[in-house]
């Protein structure tokens, strides 16, 4: 299903109306020919009652400017000291862009404002040495920011800060996204950029609690991607701050923003503040669920084939795992109880989602379970998973005759010759 499907849109609409996302844009992504779908997706947003504020980087405008006037800028993304020439590349390029922004809103038929809603002053001198203009925001006008977003209309704010006396600093824009962000309490901070996401040691991070994140800057921020370091530091700062969510994604990426805020795959890197992972017992509305998932394992013979109806009648045995309210695994655990044994069944967990340790956790759950009910064996049945079930979980191959009489039976009429794998319960 295509993320820009309203069918897929919908189950997110009520979590997210009113709420405030803060986009951040790299000036690189605004420079970029996909830079008007991704305005289209802005549309999209406010179409549903989200409510939007943009915040946008200069450093790429900036170095090209830099490069047609023969200029060696004292820093480029403001995190360093400026001077009074690399603070006057700032505004020509701050400006430059905020007209793209401006001109991009209104061409999706929606209204926008450059604002001065942060306030800054000097950074002063660090270890010894001025900073000259570069600024550090102090407050954020939250009063003129939600005057604005009542209005429908989307506040636009460059990587510049001002002080009471009227004047310009150069501050970091991802900075000013977590100061914005927090201020206004959003519900999301997205950055927006050229990579796919944060990447740590030449690898993609998919999702990550905000401790984790922390102990890997902390520790190891040499083996993120250079041009990814500021966006983990400013991701940390953001939840923090009480951001709930925080998301690095890929603005070349054609509907990218759509599908990271409307599919629970999404398609960048998304930091979480808290547990967002919840393990319930499936419900009836969850039928249609359970099938969706493990459509392609039981075309692929991993699992067997369970109909809706089978599903319905057993629905107390299933458990589903969710990440943010969406049904991403799932598990079942059939009881014995005459035999005192109980089934591991139905363990799927989707593509996106695998080698999280979503299987180990579902494994261990539906075990918890089992010893709670006095159950004193763990029975699971695999054909192509069974080294998985060794190996992590702790079971050892039995036999068919392991198996209560009644599954034995059905074991006999499925042909499927799938191993039998027992964990005995203390």
């Amino acid at each position: 299903m295509k993320p820009t499907d309203l069918r897929g849109i919908l189950q997110y609409i009520p979590r997210f109306r009113d709420k405030v996302f803060v986009l951040a844009l790299d000036g690189a992504v605004v420079g970029d020919e996909n830079f008007a779908n991704l305005l289209l997706d802005v549309a999209v947003l406010r179409s549903l009652n989200i409510r939007v504020v943009m915040v946008h980087g200069a450093s790429a405008q900036m170095r090209t400017l830099a490069e047609q006037q023969g200029i060696q800028p004292s820093n480029l993304d403001g995190t360093g000291i400026t001077n009074t020439a690399t603070l006057r590349l700032a505004l020509v390029a701050s400006n430059q862009l905020t007209h793209e922004v401006l001109e991009g809103l209104s061409a999706t038929d929606l209204r926008a404002v450059s604002t001065n809603a942060v306030i800054a002053h000097p950074m002063g001198i660090l270890e010894g040495v001025d900073q000259q203009l570069t600024g550090k925001v102090e407050r954020v006008d939250v009063d003129f920011l939600k005057d604005l977003i009542e209005d429908n209309i989307i506040p636009v704010l460059p990587p510049l800060g001002f002080d009471g006396e009227g004047k310009t600093y150069r501050v970091n824009s991802d900075g000013v996204a977590v100061a914005v962000a927090s201020a206004l309490k959003a519900a999301k901070l997205i950055f927006v950029t050229t990579t796919e996401g944060l990447q740590f040691g030449g690898k993609l991070i998919r999702q990550i609690l905000v401790a984790d994140l922390e102990k890997m800057v902390e520790g190891d921020r040499n083996k993120f991607a250079p041009e990814t370091v500021s966006k983990a530091v400013h991701a940390v700062a953001a939840c923090k701050a009480g951001i709930p969510r925080v998301h690095v994604i890929n603005g070349r990426v054609d509907e990218g923003l759509l599908a990271e805020v409307f599919s629970n795959e999404g398609v960048g890197t998304l930091i979480y503040a808290n547990e967002y992972q919840y393990i319930r017992r499936a419900l009836k509305k969850d039928v249609r669920h359970i099938q969706h998932l493990i459509q392609q394992s039981v075309a692929s013979a991993e699992l067997a084939k369970r109909s809706r109806v089978s599903i319905e009648k057993h629905i107390s045995d299933y458990y589903i795992f969710e990440i943010d309210k969406n049904p991403v695994a799932c598990i079942a655990l059939h009881p014995f109880p005459e035999q005192a044994k109980a089934e591991l069944a139905c363990l799927y967990v989707s593509p996106p989602h695998e080698n999280q340790g979503i299987g180990r956790k579902l494994i261990a759950f539906v075990e918890t379970k089992a010893r709670e009910a006095g159950f004193k064996e763990l029975l699971a049945l695999s054909t192509q998973a069974f080294t998985y079930f060794q190996s992590k979980a702790g079971f050892a191959e039995g036999a068919p005759e392991d198996l209560p009489p009644g599954r034995r039976e059905k074991y006999d009429q499925s042909g499927r010759n799938s191993k039998v794998l027992v964990k005995k319960l203390a």
